[in-house]
């Protein structure tokens, strides 16, 4: 089981990687590029679903996966994880600000869709899941873990109906452009059950943040022997 944890790994990246090159490839070739400060609306708000996928979804996803992919002691490991989800928080922070900031500019009512309430929700409780790692220990580990999964799959929904407004929005019925958003949704979904399927075959260890300040060992699963 802990092999095929490792294997899911390598499908997670290649799947994370190439969503990221079919969304930069939506994104620049077919709405022009990606810049916040831009005079062109479309050119800001390709901010948001860049940074929501790139620096939120995917940098979350390779910090789940970082005890897996970060061959090293257990303290490095954890370093890994924790600065891997504090770029995923600092990163959607700006790409939840940039879709304000193009509705503010477009005059645009916020907070309308399903798609935003979904993406305020999971946002918000990624944030609380991880200030509670802060406050917890060994024995919060399998909760830690589950909700990480849940949460996870609540950014994929996200994502996936972000990309099912936008082609709405746009009127694609046909054609390379609907092709290349449906595909880039089809391989998120696939990197999001890559890393949840690496999660589920991570040995029991002491995931909490807490863990890492106050310098504990990891708790091993006997299943699998020794921790990292």
């Amino acid at each position: 089981m802990a092999s095929m944890g490792y294997r899911d790994t390598v499908f997670g990246h290649i799947f994370g990687i190439t969503a990221l090159i079919l969304l930069l490839a939506w994104l620049l070739h077919f709405h022009g590029g990606i810049d916040l400060d831009s005079n062109e609306a479309a050119h800001m708000f390709n901010v948001h679903p860049f940074l929501m996928y790139f620096g939120f979804i995917f940098f979350a996803g390779e910090a789940m996966m970082a005890y897996k992919t970060v061959y090293t002691e257990w303290k490095v490991n954890k370093l890994a994880y924790i600065s891997l989800h504090i770029i995923a928080i600092v990163l959607g922070i700006v790409g939840i600000y940039a879709a304000f900031k193009y509705h503010d500019k477009q005059r645009i009512t916020n907070m309308y869709s399903l798609h935003s309430w979904l993406g305020i929700g999971t946002f918000c409780l990624y944030g609380l899941q991880w200030i509670i790692g802060f406050l917890t220990r060994t024995t919060y580990a399998p909760w830690h873990i589950s909700f990480s999964r849940v949460l996870l799959y609540m950014a994929i929904c996200t994502a996936e109906s972000g990309l099912m407004q936008s082609s709405t929005l746009l009127g694609l019925k046909t054609g390379t452009e609907l092709f290349l958003v449906n595909f880039t949704g089809l391989f998120i979904l696939l990197f999001g059950i890559a890393v949840d399927f690496s999660i589920a075959s991570i040995p029991m260890v002491d995931l909490s943040i807490a863990s890492f300040f106050f310098f504990c060992r990891p708790t091993p699963n006997p299943l699998f022997g020794s921790a990292f």
